[in-house]
């Protein structure tokens, strides 16, 4: 039996060009994941101020409802501007979690000063 209707179809033609080629995949959580359409080898790039990690994920499933964009790289450009510094999964947790922690703050430092009323 055949699952395969007319859309399964064109869905396959359509995935088929970007075989061989290096994707970016934004997810609705906010998330890059670099892979290739089968996301073997998928990484999750995680950005924070001038710091990036790569985080290696192997083979990944996403549920398509969860894939905002994907695109091809262009193996020719640089993917990250010049400025930006590569550090280990230690450094970009630490550095998320002081990142986290700074909007805490500042969301309870603006809940505390509602009672002022500025307009």
């Amino acid at each position: 039996m055949s699952w395969a209707g007319p859309e399964d179809l064109y869905l396959s033609t359509s995935l088929a060009s970007y075989l061989d080629r290096k994707l970016l995949i934004l997810l609705r959580d906010g998330r890059k994941l670099l892979a290739n359409a089968v996301l073997e080898g998928a990484c999750d790039r995680v950005i924070v101020g001038d710091l990036y990690c790569d985080i290696p994920l192997g083979l990944y499933v996403i549920r398509g409802e969860n894939v905002v964009l994907i695109g091809e790289l262009d193996a020719e450009k640089e993917e990250l501007p010049p400025h930006m510094t590569e550090v280990s999964v230690a450094e970009i947790r630490r550095a998320q979690k002081a990142e986290r922690e700074a909007t805490d703050l500042k969301g309870t430092m603006r809940k505390r000063m509602e009672f002022l009323d500025f307009d």
